[in-house]
């Protein structure tokens, strides 16, 4: 991605990216525990806000530690790790199947949690799983720069 593509000229237009992109970014961070919050599109929703606004948030969150990887394998190659989606299906699960428990009167609520179990596994379940050779690396996400920068 050009760190240079459609920046806004507004100071104020600025400002509300990186205060809706770190909304975004905590919500995401919510999301991760709490499944019925989608991590994934909060965190795209974040490098996209944070690529038209800040270019020294951009690169922070595409260099994370935590979730870095995560976010440049998903914009780059549409595809997450096979550890990632083992560990984001097994926490999905224990934690839906836990708030099952602590709601077993109100069965509407469990039915609700299970259809929203199931539709999360089901998106996670059709993501690409992301070759361990393929895996984001600095070369990578330089070659594919470069790709884009040399199409017509």
């Amino acid at each position: 991605m050009s760190l240079n593509h459609n920046k806004p000229t507004s100071p104020f237009l600025k400002i509300l990216f990186v205060v809706v992109g770190l909304i975004s970014l905590g919500l995401g961070i919510i999301g991760i525990v709490l499944p019925i919050l989608p991590t994934t599109p909060f965190f795209l929703l974040s490098a996209y806000l944070f690529l038209r606004s800040s270019q020294r948030l951009y690169r922070w969150l595409l260099n994370h530690k935590l979730f870095g990887n995560y976010i440049k394998n998903y914009i780059y190659h549409k595809a997450i790790g096979k550890g990632v989606k083992i560990f984001t299906l097994v926490l999905l699960w224990s934690t839906i199947l836990l708030s099952i428990y602590l709601v077993r009167e109100k069965i509407w609520l469990q039915v609700f949690l299970a259809i929203v179990a199931v539709a999360v596994s089901i998106h996670v379940l059709k993501l690409r799983t992301m070759p361990k050779e393929l895996n984001h690396s600095e070369n990578s996400e330089a070659k594919i720069e470069n790709k884009r920068e040399n199409q017509p």
